[in-house]
């Protein structure tokens, strides 16, 4: 395929191209030393007395009127929203948090002076300093005051600084987010078409990067008080630490590394890339994938994104004739190998393309995952892992194992509020004190209404594939508010009718401890009696005979992120699937991938790209089967779904 045939429709998903962070969050890693505070809210030292919280090398203690909550190990600061950091304003005060429980991996909330929640998480504790990783939510940039910036990324993939593939490419469309970084007014996309070409100074902002003696001028699309985007030249040198300054009304620096490719998929709809099907050109955006328009077995698609990699092309005016990058790639959908007839530029500066043939043997789904990997210097740079609706003929995608199809998925996402229900009975055998395993079994329940926020994609993935989170911040701002669901009660094998309690702070949340689930499984029933905000309703979960047994747990405990990772496993819900997740850690960089496997395949191989997505360190390896989602209806509720699970994790050394 010609580069003439990949942009006939380029106007129109220029518009996804640009994905805008949330103006309110800031994010960022500080190091305490002792008598040091911290103004969560803008990032900036405090001496004693000011800011939100003050480290005097053996506690942490609230500033002011700020009140903090200790979480606890979470994982890191992944999936820890706003609506679920807010949960703990009752637990929280102005109690000094000692430093035995400011261990690497304690995530501790800070509801701030300024009024604004911030999630804490401390990744090293030396006693005389601590570090921390945070990210602000509701923080406003305002124009009058000198810029600071939180993190700088590829404007497609998002990639927080600390991981392989962070870097910014030479040529790519980047973003710089933070606070007071411009000035009001003028938001708009600028039009590289436009005399000039993009202009080098917008809203009283103008951005260089500097290495090794070389300056050069970052030409803009857009500045605002909270985020700017441009283009990195491409004939700025190669760097690892090259100094990125924003200047109004003063002066702001990042570090960040100039690289020859690190790829980066744009999405929307939290998670499905931009892709275009080259059979619908004329249609709304130019033939954009969507849940109810999938992509087709042997479709021709063109896939939007930045930092493929530099060519010769202007780096601030259009051009009718762009041209690919000599960066080679490989490009996988469903873990199968795609045929890439065009890689690089775009008529647009900064924004790339691929133009992909989806394999016939693709696996089908509303979440089959992508990824691109660029080849440099004999090194494997991982993209994003974005989702890919694809069913055979185009048309809905589906997902039966998941429960639901496009349209459904396509009704929920069109909603601004989607009340939902989950009920599930899970058994968790994992490392206990001294490396024995510890089991414990429960029956939950969760009823919320989330506004705010799009409920398709985010952490799903269809069978037989694999996606990862890397930390991103940003992103809407949502709000979940608990649903009161009345008494709810589960029955099952050696347990009588044993109603679940709801968790103080956590209204909706239902849970209730109960007998370890048989080896040879068995039917549980709930019975909802109905409350002020949901019906009464019936849910019926069966664990399978024999349940999961993880058969080589042991090639867990050393994991090569370069060779790959093969688990194996018998027993579980015929029919069902197997879901492998991991997690590493590493100086503030928690990356996180989850995979999906039919139950009876007995074995799943986690490919070298997804481990590579992870920071070398160490973390978890979990494998669990989840018996298929049956659906039940309550009134008020949009969608409920009740299923069965047994996880089995271990200790991990990402290497």
């Amino acid at each position: 395929m010609k580069h003439s045939r990949c942009i006939p429709f380029a106007w129109a998903a220029l518009a996804l191209a640009f994905p805008i962070s949330a103006l309110a969050d800031l994010s960022d890693t500080k190091t305490l030393s002792a008598n040091t505070g911290l103004n969560l809210d803008t990032g900036a030292f405090t001496s004693s007395g000011n800011g939100d919280i003050l480290w005097n090398g053996n506690t942490l203690t609230p500033q002011g009127n700020a009140k903090a909550a200790n979480v606890g190990p979470a994982g890191g600061l992944t999936g820890l929203s706003k609506s679920v950091l807010d949960g703990f304003k009752l637990l929280a005060s102005s109690a000094a948090i000692p430093s035995s429980t400011l261990v690497v991996g304690d995530v501790f909330v800070v509801f701030t002076n300024g009024g604004n929640t911030s999630g804490v998480l401390v990744t090293a504790n030396s006693g005389s300093s601590i570090t921390l990783q945070f990210t602000t939510f509701g923080v406003s940039g305002g124009s009058g005051g000198g810029p600071t910036i939180s993190r700088v990324s590829n404007n497609s993939s998002d990639i927080p600084s600390g991981f392989p593939n962070s870097g910014i490419t030479q040529g790519a469309l980047f973003k710089i987010v933070g606070s007071g970084l411009a000035e009001d007014g003028d938001a708009s996309l600028h039009d590289s078409q436009a005399s000039g070409g993009l202009p080098t100074t917008l809203n009283g902002a103008s951005v260089t990067v500097t290495s090794n003696g070389t300056t050069l001028v970052i030409p803009l699309y857009y500045a605002t008080p909270a985020q700017i985007d441009g283009v990195m030249p491409a004939n700025m040198p190669l760097s690892s630490s090259a100094t990125l300054t924003v200047t109004h009304n003063g002066t702001a620096s990042f570090t960040v590394q100039v690289v020859a490719a690190a790829p980066g998929l744009t999405t929307y709809n939290n998670g499905t890339v931009v892709a275009q099907d080259n059979a619908r050109p004329t249609e709304f955006l130019g033939g954009l994938v969507t849940f109810t328009k999938s992509a087709p077995l042997g479709g021709v698609l063109i896939i939007w994104g930045s930092g493929f990699g530099a060519t010769s092309d202007s780096d601030t005016a259009y051009t009718g004739a762009p041209h690919q990058t000599d960066v080679p790639y490989t490009v996988y959908i469903g873990g199968v190998q795609a045929n890439v007839s065009y890689k690089g530029r775009t008529v647009y500066p900064g924004v790339s393309v691929f133009a992909v043939t989806v394999p016939q043997n693709a696996p089908q789904g509303c979440y089959v995952p992508m990824v691109a990997v660029a080849s440099v210097n004999g090194n494997s740079i991982v993209s994003n892992t974005a989702t890919l609706p694809i069913h055979a003929g185009g048309g809905p995608c589906s997902d039966p194992q998941l429960g639901y199809d496009g349209n459904q998925v396509s009704t929920l996402t069109g909603k601004s509020t989607v009340k939902n229900g989950v009920v599930f009975v899970g058994q968790t055998t994992s490392p206990g004190a001294g490396g024995s395993p510890t089991t414990s079994s429960a029956a939950s329940a969760v009823f919320s209404s989330v506004t705010g926020t799009n409920y398709a994609g985010g952490n799903t993935v269809s069978i037989g594939g694999c996606i990862v989170l890397q930390s991103v911040s940003g992103g809407p701002t949502t709000t979940s508010t608990g649903l009161n669901a009345g008494t709810i009660t589960v029955t099952g094998p050696n347990l009588s009718a044993t109603a679940l309690s709801t968790l103080s702070g956590f209204p909706g949340f239902y849970s209730a401890v109960i007998p370890a689930i048989p080896s040879t499984g068995g039917a549980y029933a709930f019975n909802g009696g109905g409350g002020p905000d949901v019906g009464g309703f019936t849910a019926n979960v069966t664990l399978p005979n024999p349940l999961l047994t993880w058969d080589n747990q042991s090639v867990a405990a050393t994991v090569s992120r370069s060779g790959g990772l093969t688990v194996s496993w018998s027993g579980g819900t015929s029919g069902s699937y197997v879901t492998i997740t991991g997690s590493s850690l590493n100086s503030g960089a928690t990356g996180t991938y989850t995979c999906i496997a039919p139950q009876a395949d007995g074995h799943f191989f986690v490919p070298s790209y997804i481990l590579l997505s992870l920071p070398a360190g160490t973390g978890t390896t979990s494998v669990a089967n989840t018996t298929n989602f049956s659906t039940f209806n309550a009134n008020s509720l949009d969608f409920g779904r009740a299923f069965g699970s047994v996880t089995i994790s271990v200790n991990s050394s990402y290497n």
